[in-house]
């Protein structure tokens, strides 16, 4: 499944050293008591990786690698065509793992928008991600992971070894079940439920792009990030209901659910990478998106 040879590496605890030089150039070390902290680092380049407490028992990223695999093997997903891959972060100190299952695909309507499951899985050595899986669905129309909110599976734990491979499984099974059944229905509702741009304003101004003033100390809304949302939220509109390339852009007042929820999850997946900290980002945008779904103004919207 995953690429092992990208995470051929273990790691381990060491102490730390307070250490100082004086204008003479007297040198000094001192170790660090553990119970302060102490640092964990690559066994084979020696390359430190973060600080963690004296009672952090390091897992090594191939027995969690091996855990996944046995709960999607067990999960009862048609892996025919599966694609997966393995990302390694900060020279170490994070990895993602991501498979989709093109065997599972959805075709919204009319073949004009298509999904795919995907199963995205993020630990760390550092502990800045814990185990997190979350099984989502993939937009082929404009390539966005699509977020998923409470009804799909969604998996936290702190990183130890104490990963339950069997309880993994049958979230994971169960939100396949989800997508290829009600998860469907719901989504074919907010293809046809309508939200004109006024409405899709208050919803992104009020979750998203929502922002406490420094003077007035009130909730307002980022105008870059509400500028951007709906800039991606009339071309959906263009693409999926409209005449695509054929129309003028922003022509149209109303869109749907669908495409506001697009909006949203393409904004959450497409995170500027020049700093090379993009996955940094689309672990906090993920994480307001499924805020987004289960906020009183998407669920007026939805009721509507």
């Amino acid at each position: 499944m995953f690429d092992h040879n990208k995470i051929d590496f273990k790691v381990e605890k060491f102490p730390l050293v307070n250490q100082w030089t004086e204008e003479l150039g007297y040198h000094k070390e001192d170790t660090i008591p553990s119970s302060i902290g102490m640092g964990i680092r690559r066994k084979d380049t020696k390359e430190p990786l973060g600080i963690v407490s004296d009672e952090y028992f390091p897992v090594q990223y191939a027995e969690i690698v091996d855990g996944v695999e046995q709960a999607l093997k067990r999960a009862e997903l048609d892996l025919t065509d599966a694609d997966f891959t393995t990302n390694v972060y900060d020279r170490g100190a994070k990895l993602e793992l991501r498979a989709k299952f093109p065997a599972h695909e959805m075709t919204m309507r009319e073949d004009k928008d298509s999904i795919i499951p995907e199963f995205v899985f993020r630990t760390s050595h550092n502990r800045t991600w814990a185990n997190s899986g979350m099984m989502g669905l993939w937009r082929s129309f404009c390539y966005n992971t699509l977020v998923s909110g409470d009804k799909l599976a969604y998996v936290y734990g702190r990183h130890t070894k104490n990963f339950n491979v069997n309880g993994f499984a049958i979230k994971v099974k169960n939100a396949g079940e989800f997508i290829s059944g009600s998860g469907l229905t719901q989504m074919r509702d907010w293809y046809d439920t309508k939200v004109t741009r006024d409405q899709a304003i208050n919803l992104f101004t009020k979750t998203l792009a929502q922002r406490t003033d420094n003077v007035s100390r009130k909730k307002v809304a980022n105008k870059v990030m509400l500028s951007n949302l709906m800039k991606i939220f009339d071309e959906e509109n263009r693409h999926l209901h409209g005449r695509g390339k054929y129309e003028g852009y922003a022509l149209r007042q109303d869109g749907t659910l669908w495409s506001a929820y697009n909006s949203a999850t393409y904004w959450s997946s497409h995170a500027d990478d020049s700093k090379g900290k993009a996955h940094n980002v689309k672990v906090g945008r993920e994480d307001k998106v499924r805020k987004m779904l289960a906020s009183p103004e998407w669920e007026a919207l939805e009721a509507a």
